[in-house]
């Protein structure tokens, strides 16, 4: 059955079962119509199986039924993260247009009534809400709910936790991004890190198990961090979990920022490879996974490179009562405005019915949502006349003939994404493909016999998930074959010469795709000449900017992982560890600093050390440059690397 005639069928089953004017007798007669109907299709006996007895206004035109609603209490905040909203905090809607604690209920009871069987209460911060023991206490009461849930910064929940407990409230996510507490400041812009660690210590000693912690992980904020997550599960019975970077209004995403599941998962089976896969149920949105022995777990949400729409139980009421069926969506039915103008129990549930039966199959593509004009592009694809204008500020780039390389830059410079010798329409599939295929870190082979041109690999230069775009196989010696031609590429000797330049002497970026895969670190230092009132009130901990050393460290590790962007011939490196250690040499009145930078992978990290010691010094500086301009930076150098083609190196 097409899904709009399957639409069509729930949502006139939906009207013939509730319709107000309906006595009991014919409503029941209507509902045995509808059940009727629905039985005459292959997918309508399916549905009838295996949702009864629940509720057909929470169940959507695909057969999802929707048993989880997430409450938001306060659109206020005590921490101003820098993924989630702007720094000068949102507009606040009036507190009269919020919904009231009795209308909370309220809606609730009408939920639970339909099939509800888990609630949690979100924000803002759901625990800066006076009423929200008050609150949970009596959402406790409600028959049929199973969980009550709450996610919160922390910063409250030591405070709150024992109240909350006793009120009802059996599960806790916990959100935490970072293990550093000067991190901590600079990510949400607040103190409060060991306050946060109190809430989650205090709710492993109350007995919540587990207690969810979750971290949004960022490239350049605070991915180094991903082993460390782990590790904290070691001794504790938390499920640390993993959520990709999604765009949200006001957090400036960008896509380069997004870390991606497979990614994290690699990095953490260099270190453990023993990592188990554990089993979750059908409407989970995590991936979990355990060390072995470990007491936590750790779990990855993958909202950005693989969806789970398909599996989604999920309501969302917002904190002025409008009712959300996807969290991406724009779509909103407010239910306080027919609640305040006197709707029966009856005509809500109809609303609320008629939202649910409207929702889509999938929200829009999160991985197209940092190009503007390709939201809705899976659903409509471009014309041939179109296609030149919709991904203009797309680069594609393939390897081709090199009879077809010029018109291929030829298209490029124009702005169009597709490729010679190629229908416009069937490269939309390909070039989304490739896009989703970035974000999940893999590589794309375009196989396709009616094309004119070769088989080769597409790399979509949109953002800094690593994709090995060669997906090689060992040969003899150091070569390497390649799938799509067979052919086998020799490992480049050492060089004698410039490896930046062309023939005609034009800056150029070194091809490190024959090169073979290896363990690769290195180790650079600088030193801060202060002058002795500077160095004094760095020891003492007086600048006014704060504190010198810890800012210089989390300056030095963030410019190691944006080396690539900072220089421009330089290769993205996937590091799985960066250190930055400041120490106050009293001698010189000076701070010195070392870095070490270590990466699986084929070209060296020597100069996301030396961009770490550098940016630290730089930051010391900038820190104390009020206190006095007398300051030098010196002793810039490479101590010591490993690993590449090319040897060991230590300086003496």
């Amino acid at each position: 059955m097409a899904a709009a005639a399957w639409g069509r069928l729930v949502r006139g089953a939906r009207g013939a079962v509730s319709r107000r004017a309906c006595s009991s007798g014919a409503r029941a007669r209507a509902a045995s119509a509808a059940a009727q109907e629905l039985q005459s299709s292959g997918r309508g006996r399916f549905v009838l199986e295996h949702a009864a007895p629940f509720s057909a206004f929470l169940m959507d035109s695909f057969g999802r039924q929707h048993n989880y609603l997430r409450i938001s209490l306060t659109e206020k905040c005590n921490l101003r993260c820098q993924y989630c909203m702007p720094e000068e905090g949102v507009q606040l809607t009036p507190k009269s247009e919020l919904l009231t604690a009795q209308e909370i209920i309220t809606l609730a009871r009408l939920f639970v009534k339909e099939g509800v069987e888990k609630i949690r209460l979100t924000g803002g911060e759901p625990l800066i809400r006076p009423d929200v023991v008050d609150i949970v206490g009596q959402l406790y009461k409600l028959e049929g709910l199973k969980t009550i849930a709450v996610t919160t910064n922390g910063i409250n929940l030591t405070r709150l936790l024992p109240r909350l407990k006793e009120a009802g409230l059996n599960a806790i996510n916990i959100s935490l991004d970072t293990l550093v507490p000067a991190k901590f400041e600079f990510i949400v812009r607040r103190k409060g890190f060991h306050k946060v660690m109190e809430g989650i210590h205090k709710a492993t000693e109350l007995g919540y198990r587990p207690v969810k912690v979750n971290c949004v992980v960022m490239r350049g904020f605070n991915e180094d961090e991903v082993l460390d997550f782990v590790d904290f599960t070691k001794d504790l019975p938390v499920d640390v979990r993993f959520i990709e970077y999604m765009p949200f209004d006001g957090n400036k995403w960008n896509f380069k920022k997004m870390v991606s599941y497979k990614e994290m998962l690699d990095t953490i089976k260099q270190r453990w490879p023993e990592l188990e896969k554990l089993p979750c149920e059908t409407s989970s949105t995590a991936k979990s996974y355990k060390v072995p022995h470990f007491q936590g777990q750790i779990s990855f949400i993958t909202s950005m490179s693989e969806h789970f729409c398909g599996s989604c139980n999920r309501l969302r009421i917002t904190a002025d009562g409008n009712l959300k069926v996807c969290l991406f969506g724009n779509s909103e039915v407010s239910l306080r405005d027919h609640l305040r103008s006197g709707a029966s129990e009856e005509e809500l549930i109809q609303i609320i019915g008629a939202a649910v039966g409207r929702k889509k199959k999938q929200h829009a593509e999160l991985a197209l949502m940092s190009f503007p004009l390709c939201q809705d592009g899976l659903q409509n694809p471009p014309n041939s006349k179109q296609w030149g204008h919709t991904f203009s500020h797309l680069t594609l780039t393939a390897s081709l003939p090199k009879q077809k390389g010029k018109a291929s830059m030829k298209n490029k410079l124009r702005g169009q994404l597709f490729l010679p010798g190629s229908h416009p329409e069937k490269q939309w599939h390909i070039a989304i493909g490739i896009i989703q295929t970035q974000l999940r870190g893999y590589c794309v082979f375009q196989k396709d016999p009616s094309s004119t041109f070769d088989t080769k690999c597409l790399d979509a230069s949109v953002g800094q998930v690593p994709v090995d775009c060669q997906s090689k196989e060992a040969c003899s010696g150091s070569e390497f074959h390649t799938r799509d031609s067979g052919s086998c590429t020799k490992v480049p000797p050492a060089s004698d010469n410039l490896t930046h330049t062309d023939e005609e002497g034009r800056a150029t970026m070194v091809d490190v795709g024959g090169k073979p895969d290896s363990r690769r670190s290195a180790v650079a230092g600088a030193v801060v000449l202060l002058g002795e009132k500077a160095f004094r009130m760095v020891r003492q901990n007086q600048v006014k900017k704060g504190d010198v050393l810890a800012v210089a460290q989390i300056a030095g590790i963030q410019g190691a992982k944006l080396t690539s962007q900072l220089i421009p011939l330089c290769h993205n490196i996937p590091l799985y560890h960066v250190e930055v250690s400041l120490s106050l040499d009293e001698a010189r009145h000076a701070v010195v600093i070392r870095s070490a930078c270590h990466t699986w992978g084929r070209t060296g990290v020597e100069m996301e050390a030396l961009t770490a010691a550098s940016l630290a010094a730089l930051t010391v500086y900038d820190m104390c440059k009020a206190v006095t301009h007398d300051i030098v930076i010196q002793e810039l150098k490479l101590l010591s690397k490993t690993g590449g083609q090319r040897g060991d190196f230590s300086r003496a």
